[in-house]
């Protein structure tokens, strides 16, 4: 049986099979496979091949040699079970014997990644905030505010907020992420820092018109920068952690208000400018961290090695087969490669050499032979720069999860946005005043922020959004509906509790509904923007349905809330369901011409992006 193998593969198991009784006995089974970098550096020409193939292929190896490209779990027997296993890790990076070294690369993700992202997200919704806790401290009579000039200095935020939301992906996808958000975070940080020198209502509108312009692109681009790193199941978790900041925020941002306003009268400023200096010049502090932190991409990133890029780019294009459970790391005889020549049998489970006329080029988008004989699908890798075509743009518009996570996320942030603008004015209605109101608000965000990362941590294990957000968000009913009839002060002020603990929560899940379940650079990138584009009106709701005629006990804005939320558990259930009947439909072969389809169209020109979610065996998240 013919098989074909790399020169380096063989340099590298040679040396890796030297190691083996030692690593019998420290570990009782062989290095971890790919992610060892100190034993695949005996051969610094041994790459990890991104296709279902080996370079420069032996046709006939020697027999009975070791020719796998990595060390195994347990010494291999024969060449026939060489040529096996040799396939299947190449083919398979989410193969069981590859766990440990998943864990390790994931690890250094993670470290790399996801302190720069929290940091940058603490700092966008204390900068974004802290305007509640300036109105609390004197601002709104400091620049002789009346009526609802107030909301609508909140509401014009909004504006530019949405406005900016699209192109800054563009920008996004030319200057990358470690470059374009630290510049967000900077812009916005010195422009944070000029509030404190606000005189009058014109002033405040051209602060936060400003201020829009550059918090509005920061999280759409934080979701899709994410997704570039992690696989989908990996996703929600980590866009949990850094968002938990953002209810740390309201925590951490009530008690520094609480401090800082101590200051009044230091250098004749009042307590309030004191807020926009000090949390101004933190944010730049911040983005400059960022900027020397955050690695530009997988492929570039310093902190791993040159084997460890390889493996942590092929696996994000790895994608499992729609009969398989979603990301299981069992590999049956139909996904050993995500091609495979008519030919092969379960017993050879060889992979297409550079010379298979089955092979599919990245550069020419051409149907495959899949396992059963019949066409397979164009599995092209994404190309490192993919072009950002008017068509997938169109793609991303025509998305029904677009609209339906679109219209829920707006739904939930009219209670999101309201919270964090107007819980300390709502605190001190509750009988709370200046400073003491400052405090109180910051406490319903800690339980907040700890069950955002609980439930980001079992949404991804159970590799579910909509269903989680439809479970959490009864939660937050229950608060406003509390907030309504109780009569009590203590139980108003635990119902502020509730609220936080099934808004903050369902954000995360959210925003990894569209970045799980749309391929394509282009799609991706417009539909999570749209989603937020759309999410982002809400800001000219919340901002005006707490007004201080309400006070103290806001039951207007309470009931507005209220509705809204019901809404988006409507509207988050909805999409669920779709998401259910569309991968039943795929299962059952019925989305099968969408390959002859998307040939059509590469064969036109009218795309030269990969396939992406068009493919028959996509699986969405549900």
């Amino acid at each position: 049986m013919a098989n074909s193998f790399s020169p380096s593969a063989q340099l590298v198991c040679a040396n890796a099979s030297k190691l083996t009784p030692v690593l019998q006995h420290l570990f009782g089974f062989g290095l971890d496979p790919i992610i060892s970098a100190w034993t695949l550096a005996h051969s610094s020409s041994a790459r990890l091949s991104s296709d279902c193939w080996t370079k420069n292929p032996v046709e006939n190896p020697p027999p009975g040699s070791d020719h796998c490209p990595f060390p195994k779990k347990r010494p291999l027997v024969g060449p026939e079970k060489t040529r096996s296993m040799t396939a299947l890790h190449i083919c398979d990076p989410e193969h069981p014997d590859h766990e440990a070294a998943r864990a390790s690369l994931v690890r250094k993700i993670d470290y790399h990644v996801l302190p720069g992202l929290s940091l940058l997200w603490l700092a966008c919704f204390i900068d974004r905030t802290n305007i509640g806790n300036a109105k609390v401290g004197g601002m709104e009579q400091s620049l002789g505010l009346r009526g609802n000039q107030y909301n609508i200095g909140l509401a014009v935020f909004y504006i530019s907020y949405i406005l900016s939301e699209l192109p800054s992906n563009y920008m996004l996808k030319v200057a990358g992420g470690k470059i374009w958000l630290p510049t967000l975070v900077a812009s916005w940080g010195v422009i944070t820092v000029f509030s404190g020198f606000m005189k009058n209502y014109a002033s405040l509108i051209a602060i936060r018109l400003l201020l829009g312009l550059f918090e509005g692109g920061l999280l759409p681009g934080m979701v899709v920068y994410l997704s570039t790193m992690y696989k989908r199941n990996e996703l929600q978790l980590r866009v949990g952690i850094f968002f938990a900041s953002a209810s740390l925020s309201g925590a951490f941002g009530g008690l520094l208000a609480y401090g800082i306003e101590m200051m009044e009268g230091v250098a004749g400023r009042k307590g309030w400018q004191w807020v926009f200096f000090l949390e101004g010049i933190g944010t730049v502090m911040v983005a400059l961290f960022a900027f020397c932190y955050l690695p530009g991409s997988l492929e570039t990133a310093s902190f791993l090695t040159p084997e460890e890029r390889e493996f942590a780019v092929a696996r994000l294009k790895f994608v499992p087969k729609i009969n398989q459970p979603e990301f299981s790391t069992k590999t049956d005889e139909h996904s050993v490669c995500l091609s495979r020549p008519a030919a092969a049998t379960v017993d050879d489970k060889t992979c297409p050499t550079p010379h298979d006329p089955t092979r599919y080029e990245q550069e020419k988008p051409l149907p495959l032979l899949g396992h059963d004989g019949k066409a397979g699908y164009p599995r092209q890798p994404t190309p490192p720069i993919e072009e950002f075509e008017k068509y997938e743009v169109a793609r991303a518009f025509k998305e029904p999860q677009v609209w339906l996570t679109g219209i829920g996320y707006m739904s939930l942030c009219v209670g999101l946005y309201s919270y964090s603008l107007f819980l300390p004015s709502i605190v001190a209605g509750m009988g709370y005043r200046g400073t003491e109101a400052q405090l109180y608000s910051s406490f319903p965000y800690l339980p907040a922020s700890v069950l955002v990362v609980v439930i980001a941590f079992v949404a991804d294990k159970l590799q579910m959004r909509g269903p989680m957000v439809v479970m959490l968000l009864p939660l937050t009913i229950l608060g406003y509906v509390l907030a309504l009839v109780a009569k009590s002060n203590s139980v108003r002020y635990g119902s502020v509790f509730l609220m936080a603990a099934g808004i903050y929560p369902s954000v995360p899940s959210i925003l990894c509904i569209l970045p799980n379940n749309t391929a394509g650079l282009t799609k991706r990138s417009v539909s999570t923007a749209l989603q937020l584009m759309i999410a982002n009106c809400a800001g000219f709701i919340a901002t005006f349905i707490y007004t201080s005629d309400q006070a103290p006990k806001y039951k207007k804005g309470h009931s507005i809330a209220l509705a809204f939320t019901c809404l988006a558990w409507l509207m988050l259930g909805l999409n669920s369901l779709y998401c259910s009947w569309e991968n039943k439909a795929r299962a059952a072969g019925r989305r099968e011409s969408n390959v002859t389809k998307y040939l059509a169209l590469v064969e036109k020109g009218v795309t030269s992006a990969p396939i992406g979610d068009r493919a028959p065996d996509f699986k969405m998240t549900i």
